[in-house]
């Protein structure tokens, strides 16, 4: 990937006002740092800004939520987008966590101040509050029917919720450490969550029982994901029959981001280990793009691109800046990304330039969800924000 471009955090406010600057910036790997900057010549009267860059620099185009930028000497390119809508009072405190319903008019969310809640995705208003986990909610998700939310937290314990009352209808109990994060088995029938307590489990929706242990790796599980395999890859066989409470387990894979450095991939059935993989630091998050291909991100800003059928050496690293990957997305063709230093961005396959999702300055963006064309960022500044992409 090309030199990563940065921008003033409230570019588009800043140039608003004629003779407005934004400052400008691009990071060679291995080279200086080239900085820059961008300046309002006045308003069109269709009220887009007039804008120009300094030497080293190129305005490509500019609209009312978004200028795309190139460095040529670098190859560099980047749109950044301001968002569409902020929300801010969702919550008052830092927000760790978010979905949104698989028909867009939901989302969930969870705060560093223990509250989880669910909201209109159209316009942040509040539709019910879950309460019921002690201390903090660490993850929280739809299913796919969009009626139902799974959490995970500090308690060590997993809860189903109802969307549409609030009550909690299932409590999972069996961890012995705060739960991380958790993933959903085809419909949902079968969870999967991932603890500080270094266990991965499978559980049983409908008896609220643990289908079993799926790994016990010695160290903190951060993320998991569940991805169908394709049919070259050998998912090994379960050493007993598994439990006719297993729904869709079969042909699936189990990827788990653990903090000892560890990547590892475990059949979902079988629990036999498909490969591990060392990485430069503790592994934060993971997702599949395809039956063969995945991401993971590390704490010192790696995205190790792996291809299952071959891991020992990654197909390709992404570093952009030392700052913490916090959520891996795969988006269409391509992936989002966030990162500890406020930085998003969507990676697509056929475009040239990289999407930056601005706004957030310097403060960590935990997490991403998708609806169509909307995406939704949440950050330590207790916002949550919501952009429209225009040109896929």
């Amino acid at each position: 990937m090309a030199a990563p471009l940065r921008i003033q955090s409230d570019w588009a406010q800043a140039l608003r006002k004629d003779e407005g600057e934004a400052w400008l910036s691009c990071h060679p790997p291995g080279k200086p740092t080239l900085y820059g900057s961008l300046t309002c010549q006045g308003i069109g009267l269709d009220g887009i800004p007039e804008v120009t860059a300094s030497e080293g620099f190129v305005v490509n185009e500019i609209n009312k939520k978004s200028i795309h930028v190139s460095c040529p000497k670098e190859n560099a390119s980047s749109k950044f987008l301001v968002p569409y809508t902020t929300f801010s009072k969702i919550h008052a405190n830092s927000i760790t966590c978010l979905d949104i319903s698989s028909g867009g008019g939901l989302g969930v969310s969870s705060s560093a101040d223990g509250s989880m809640k669910v909201w209109q995705a159209s316009n942040g208003e509040l539709r019910r509050i879950l309460e019921g986990h002690v201390f903090d909610v660490n993850c929280c998700r739809f299913f796919p029917s969009g009626l139902v939310v799974l959490s995970g937290g500090m308690d060590a314990q997993l809860k189903i919720w109802s969307a549409e009352d609030a009550n909690c209808v299932v409590t999972f109990k069996g961890h012995k450490g705060g739960i991380l994060d958790t993933a959903i088995v085809e419909r949902g029938r079968n969870v999967v969550s991932g603890s500080r307590d270094g266990t991965a489990r499978l559980w049983d929706c409908g008896r609220s029982a643990c289908l079993g242990v799926i790994a016990d790796c010695g160290s903190s599980i951060n993320g998991v994901a569940v991805g169908a395999a394709d049919n070259s890859i050998n998912l090994g066989s379960p050493e007993q029959a598994p439990s006719e409470r297993e729904v869709g387990t079969e042909s699936k894979m189990l990827l788990l981001a653990q903090e000892d450095k560890k990547l590892q991939c475990l059949g979902l059935q079988s629990r036999q280990p498909i490969f591990h993989f060392i990485g430069s630091d503790a592994f934060n998050c993971c997702t599949f793009l395809s039956g063969f291909l995945l991401l993971a991100g590390t704490q010192d800003g790696n995205i190790y691109q792996l291809d299952v059928r071959s891991p020992r050496a990654p197909v390709q690293v992404i570093h952009r800046s030392g700052a913490p990957v916090l959520s891996l997305l795969r988006f269409r063709d391509g992936f989002i990304a966030s990162q500890g230093d406020g930085s998003c961005f969507v990676v697509q396959q056929d475009l040239d330039y990289v999407i930056e999702l601005t706004g957030a300055d310097c403060d960590p963006v935990y997490k991403v969800a998708t609806w169509e064309k909307q995406i939704y960022t949440c950050c330590r500044d207790g916002l949550v924000r919501r952009y429209q992409l225009s040109d896929l």
